[in-house]
């Protein structure tokens, strides 16, 4: 089992947020996320459930339809099939997300498109 630490692993991107996987096993995946104010995972709906644990930074976490504001100690988890998308706002953002089970490579086109387009809000359906 892999340790690390947020510090450790801080890395950021001026094109888009960074996420650093940092272990994977068959059932998780677990990843930092760095997103420098308004960088974002766009709106995605993959069948594994995800918990987000803000560790500094504060944004919004898309639940279904519902947008959670999260700061530093802010713990938000979705359901596997609901729409889910994290976005900074207003100054950096670092989180945890441990997905289980992982998702997809088709489960994340729209995560790839929305960066393309810059969109936080793909269309789902393409």
């Amino acid at each position: 089992m892999p340790e690390t630490t947020i510090d450790a692993q801080r890395q950021y991107n001026g094109e888009k947020f960074t996420a650093k996987e940092i272990a994977r096993t068959e059932n998780s995946k677990t990843v930092c996320g760095y997103f420098e104010p308004g960088q974002f995972i766009p709106v995605h709906a993959p069948d594994s459930d995800v918990t987000i644990v803000i560790q500094s930074g504060q944004g919004i976490v898309r639940d279904g339809e519902t947008d959670h504001r999260v700061a530093a100690g802010s713990v938000v988890t979705v359901p596997a099939g609901k729409k889910r998308g994290v976005r900074a706002d207003g100054e950096r953002l670092e989180a945890v997300l441990v997905t289980a089970p992982p998702p997809t490579e088709v489960e994340h086109d729209p995560v790839r498109r929305g960066i393309k387009q810059g969109e936080f809000e793909p269309d789902l359906d393409e």
